[in-house]
């Protein structure tokens, strides 16, 4: 993988689940996200406007994105709000790259080896780790519901970019989403206002904004992968910041989780 694209889906990792953790700590995880949306296709449209460049044949990848995304956001806002986030988080970040090595191999014919299966078996044993094997599937459904939402528009955001620049064409994934949203909750702009929902915003928006750039620089399996170290990081932030019990086992399975990944990416 090129170091700029390493570097990119590394930057990606720690924005995304320092948002993520904003978005979980809120008593109103809706709300937030409602405003997080609406803020995000806001502070970026400057960007867009001033790095236009969307052909026709981008319109379909748009299309699907966008849906893909608001049903990514639906089962998001389910599982913060009834989940931990060291639970969801790993098991839907760690599962992402699982689906779109599963996508990729399946949809676009392409060959997997013998080191990537080995990857997807590591996230495997780290999701099991993360959840307890005491513990049942409780939150493992929600995850992986997740962690496939994440994959297809991994995938169609990869074709996707071949028509259109990175900016330009997330502002325009997600403004239908934040249309919908708003007018679904319209007052939670007013209701959410604080810096951690800016913060938030920002967050999000560049989060993926950085795994788009990286999208255009190497293949989708690997920087999907190396993005998804942030399940570490949020593990660690949600002890942190949200309290959670992060137990020794949760956070080994995150670790395994983070290595299966760096398998999968190499």
């Amino acid at each position: 993988m090129p170091a700029e694209a390493l570097a990119l889906a590394l930057a990606a990792a720690f924005l995304h689940a320092g948002w993520n953790v904003l978005l979980r700590g809120s008593d109103d995880v809706a709300g937030r996200t409602v405003a997080v949306l609406v803020l995000s296709v806001v502070l970026f449209a400057p960007a867009a406007a001033a790095t236009w460049r969307v052909e026709a044949a981008a319109v379909p990848y748009i299309a699907a994105s966008a849906a893909l995304e608001a049903g990514y956001f639906v089962l998001l806002i389910a599982a913060y709000r009834r989940r931990e986030l060291s639970v969801v988080y790993p098991v839907a970040r760690g599962s992402a790259p699982a689906f779109v090595l599963a996508g990729t191999a399946l949809v676009l014919g392409r060959a997997v080896s013998a080191a990537q299966i080995a990857g997807v078996l590591l996230v495997a044993a780290g999701v099991v780790l993360v959840r307890g094997l005491r513990r049942g599937a409780e939150g493992i459904g929600v995850g992986l519901a997740i962690g496939i939402s994440i994959a297809a528009y991994t995938l169609v955001d990869k074709e996707g970019l071949h028509h259109a620049a990175p900016i330009p064409y997330l502002e325009l994934v997600l403004a239908p989403i934040a249309v919908v949203a708003l007018a679904v909750r319209p007052r939670a702009l007013r209701e959410q206002a604080s810096w951690a929902t800016l913060g938030a915003a920002a967050g999000s928006f560049g989060a993926y904004l950085l795994f788009l750039f990286a999208l255009r620089l190497t293949a989708a399996p690997g920087v999907a992968a190396v993005r998804e170290t942030s399940v570490v990081i949020g593990a660690i932030l949600a002890a942190l910041f949200l309290k959670e019990r992060v137990t020794w086992t949760r956070f080994l399975g995150a670790a395994i989780v983070a290595a299966g990944v760096a398998v999968l990416a190499s």
